[in-house]
C-alpha cells in the first residue's frame, strides 16, 4: 500500500497546476467542509486537517479566511461532491472527485476529457471497487506499536502501518478518519497540544497498479492534464505507476 501512496504523491506533484489553481481547490474544499461541519477547526477535524494541509502547501491565509468567512454566512454557493469513474489507455483506471454547483455541466466537462483521449467514462462502481478508500496519517514517531495501540484503543480499524525514516504511516478506512485523527492527537501531541502530521488526508489507493509504455503514456498524461485543468475537479486517482 505504501508504494501506491508514494506513486500518488509523485503523480500529484507531476500534474500540479499553477498556484492559483491550487488555492482555488483548497478554498472550495475548505468552504464545503466548513459549511457542512462548522467553521471552528477544533470541532471539525476534517476542516482542521484541511487548513493544516493548505498551510503546508503555502496557501495564503487570506484565501483560507475568505473561504471560512463565506461558509459562516447565510446562503452562499451550494457545492456537492460528484465522483466519476472511467478507463484510460491500456486498461488504466481513474476516479475523478469534483466539487460542483452544476453536476450536469461538470459531467459534460469530465466526459469530454475522456472523449478527447479516446478513453471511456464508466458508471459508479465500475472502478472504485478496485481501490481502497483510505485515511492516511504520517507522523514523526519511532514506536510503531504505540501508534497501533493508540488507534486500536479508539476502535479504529488499522488496515496497514509502516515505519520508515523516523516516520510512521498508518492507513485506516476513510470512515475512521475522525476517530483516528483524534486518537493520534490525544496520544502524540507536543507540549503545546499540537501535532505536526506530515500527511493527513483521505484518498483512493489502487489495490494493484499497472505500467504504461509507448503512446499510452502520452495519452494518459494528456487525460490527467485535461482533467486537472477543470475548475470543478479536486482530485484524480488512478492505478498507473508514476
Amino acid at each position: 500500500m505504501g508504494r501506491a501512496y508514494q506513486n500518488r504523491k509523485e503523480s500529484m506533484a507531476k500534474t500540479a497546476d499553477s498556484k492559483t489553481k491550487v488555492y482555488s481547490k483548497y478554498g472550495r474544499e475548505i468552504y464545503v467542509s466548513a459549511k457542512s461541519g462548522g467553521t471552528d477547526p477544533a470541532g471539525n477535524l476534517s476542516l482542521r486537517g484541511l487548513i493544516e494541509r493548505a498551510k503546508k502547501d503555502q496557501v495564503p491565509t487570506h484565501v483560507i479566511d475568505k473561504a471560512l468567512e463565506k461558509a459562516s454566512g447565510v446562503g452562499g454557493e451550494d457545492f456537492s461532491l460528484a465522483r466519476y469513474e472511467g478507463f484510460g489507455p491500456a486498461g488504466s483506471m481513474l476516479i475523478v472527485d469534483c466539487l460542483t454547483d452544476n453536476p450536469n455541466r461538470t459531467f459534460g466537462d469530465v466526459r469530454q476529457c475522456f472523449v478527447k483521449t479516446k478513453s471511456k467514462i464508466g458508471t459508479p462502481g465500475n472502478v472504485s471497487h478496485l481501490f481502497d478508500h483510505c485515511a492516511i496519517f504520517k507522523l514523526k514517531a519511532d514506536d510503531e506499536e504505540a501508534v497501533l495501540e493508540a488507534l486500536l484503543d479508539a476502535d479504529v480499524d488499522v488496515t496497514d502501518i509502516e515505519s520508515e525514516g523516523g516516520f510512521i504511516t498508518a492507513f485506516t478506512p476513510n470512515t475512521d478518519y475522525g476517530s483516528a485523527r483524534q486518537a493520534l492527537c490525544d496520544s502524540f501531541s507536543d507540549d503545546k497540544g499540537e501535532i505536526d502530521f506530515d500527511t493527513d488526508l483521505i484518498q483512493f489507493l489502487p489495490q494493484a497498479t499497472i505500467e504504461l509504455a509507448g503512446d499510452d503514456v502520452e495519452v494518459f498524461d494528456k487525460l490527467i492534464d485535461l482533467l486537472n485543468d477543470l475548475d470543478d475537479v479536486q482530485n484524480v486517482y488512478h492505478n498507473v505507476e508514476a
